[in-house]
């Protein structure tokens, strides 16, 4: 079973930008579908973005317009592009498979100051 790993969260103040890194243990070309996201205080987890093995992208509302996901096949690894982060992004961030089938990791903490 793959293995996803999520690092480079942080503390950023508003406006701030923060690169997340998901790092799988074999090719992510071997994975339908990888998702990333989060967690944030009394609320329910919630899909950020993902990324299909064609390339295909799909957002969540709350990352348009602000987040990027992106891949690199040699490092098989996908990344999550922050910008102009929001007091409302603070949450922990995860990847998974999209849909969802793996067991969830550590995540990363994301917290943004105002």
């Amino acid at each position: 079973q793959v293995q996803l790993v999520e690092s480079g969260g942080g503390l950023v103040q508003a406006g701030g930008s923060l690169r997340l890194s998901c790092a799988a243990s074999r090719s992510i070309f071997s994975i339908n579908a990888v998702g990333w996201y989060r967690q944030a205080p009394g609320k329910q987890r919630e899909l950020v973005a993902s990324i299909t093995r064609g390339g295909r992208i799909n957002y969540g509302d709350s990352a348009k317009g602000r987040f990027t996901i992106s891949r690199d096949s040699a490092k098989d690894t996908v990344y999550l592009q922050m910008n102009s982060l929001e007091p409302e992004d603070t949450a922990v961030y995860y990847c998974n498979t999209y849909p969802i089938s793996l067991s969830w990791g550590q995540g990363t903490q994301v917290t943004v100051s105002s």
